[in-house]
């Protein structure tokens, strides 16, 4: 019975070292809680990203051979070799071998002790794939140097398919007029499925450059425009901002293209800046002044006419030209048109409309509207309306004129022949008399 007592005792005092020891090997926080510390190993992840290790790029649902790049860090104290790597993505993402693949990357380089690689695959991404973040897996086969075997490290990712920007420019309205002030509306859309944030947007070669620009590579120098920088802002996917410019254009660019070369900068759904260019193409149209003037009311032939001029003081002709006459307020006067055809600059062309009543004439002040229709050289039909007041002139009464002068010419005319016939009678009697 001591015997077994004594045992026992040996027994207990053997096994409760290992049960202190179990005890102070654990922690109320877990190991690797704090951000200074990590699990020892040779491999470590840093990042990954859709793109190659130069840039990243912008990739959606329905991408082909994708670059997707994964970046490490060698932590560990020897340099290591023989880099490869296998990734395990979420259903929706493949290699480019087909739907059930392996996903491979194979470095074949050296990482130097403290240094950083990476491993590049390519990656199908399906069109059903959401644009949002996913996990995934990559596992690094490597050996260290001086050192025979395989080691392995597994590593749980985070990446996103962050959707494609796609930035296109146009006019709202592609047709400027020389020798005159535009307002100029561009629009700055993004057709895309990736946002863009801090848009700004800058004019290049205009005047303000020329002195450090050796070349042009548009004709945008020869104009004045006020405005050159526009910060836009954010714009998201399938929408747009606009931007409005003051240009003047003189009369030397009249039927020329004015190309306004635009820069971009903006920072994509990575987080990078990048910076493209287009450019936005305008027609530039003569400039048609028309103006209306030396309206009166003549009588032509015995019919009364509305009469006036119209003179071009720009620098286009005016096309298929025609003027109208309609009454305003109370006037009677029946609307009529004329066709005048080109109203050619610098030259005054008139016209003259018959003046007709609807229902009896009404004379006196008429308050009237002369508009004058043509079309510029793009076929744009123009209106140029004139409002003036003319007075109508009752007519003279020219039948009850010849009435009464035959009613005072007949009797004279009577009074002369029948003194022709007494002078006559008288002549005869004194010759037969002698």
């Amino acid at each position: 019975m001591i015997n077994l007592q004594i045992l026992f005792s040996i027994t207990a005092l053997l096994i409760i070292p290992f049960g202190i020891n179990d005890i102070f090997a654990q922690t109320s926080s877990g190991f690797g809680d704090s951000p200074f510390e990590r699990d020892f190993g040779d491999v470590k992840f840093l990042d990954a990203y859709f793109g190659t290790i130069d840039e990243k790029i912008e990739a959606e649902p329905g991408d082909d051979n994708v670059p997707f790049t994964v970046v490490f860090a060698n932590v560990g104290t020897q340099d290591i070799t023989g880099i490869k790597g296998q990734l395990s993505l979420p259903m929706g993402f493949s290699g480019t071998n087909g739907p059930r693949s392996v996903i491979l990357a194979d470095g074949d380089s050296n990482s130097l002790a403290g240094d950083n690689f990476h491993l590049t695959f390519f990656v199908n991404i399906d069109k059903n794939v959401q644009i949002q973040q996913y996990p995934g897996t990559v596992k690094v086969d490597y050996s260290r140097l001086r050192e025979s075997g395989v080691r392995t490290s597994f590593s749980d990712i985070e990446f996103k398919v962050t959707g494609d920007s796609v930035i296109n420019v146009k006019a709202l309205e592609p047709f400027l007029t020389s020798l005159k002030t535009n307002e100029v509306t561009i629009e700055i859309s993004n057709d895309g499925t990736a946002p863009i944030s801090s848009v700004d947007i800058v004019t290049t070669n205009t005047q303000t450059e020329m002195a450090s620009t050796t070349t042009s590579t548009t004709n945008v120098e020869n104009v004045v425009i006020l405005e050159s920088n526009w910060d836009v802002g954010n714009i998201p996917p399938k929408s747009s901002r606009y931007l409005t410019a003051t240009v003047y254009i003189p009369e030397n660019l009249k039927d020329d293209t004015l190309r306004i070369p635009l820069s971009i900068s903006y920072y994509n759904a990575h987080g990078d800046q990048r910076t493209i260019n287009k450019i936005v193409d305008f027609y530039i149209k003569g400039f048609i002044d028309l103006t209306v003037y030396g309206i009166d009311v003549i009588e032509l032939s015995d019919t009364q006419m509305v009469v006036g001029e119209i003179i071009n003081e720009g620098n286009e002709d005016a096309l298929f030209g025609f003027v109208a006459l309609e009454p305003l307020g109370d006037s009677n006067i029946k609307k009529q048109s004329q066709f005048i055809d080109e109203i050619e600059i610098d030259a005054p062309v008139p016209f003259n409309i018959p003046l007709e009543f609807e229902g009896e004439p009404q004379y006196g002040e008429h308050d009237i509207k002369i508009t004058v229709r043509y079309k510029d050289n793009v076929r744009d039909e123009i209106f140029v309306p004139y409002e003036t007041t003319i007075f109508v002139e009752e007519p003279s009464n020219d039948e009850e004129s010849e009435d009464n002068t035959m009613m005072i010419a007949i009797p004279i005319i009577i009074a002369i022949i029948v003194g022709i016939i007494l002078l006559r009678r008288r002549k005869k009697q004194e010759i037969d008399a002698s």
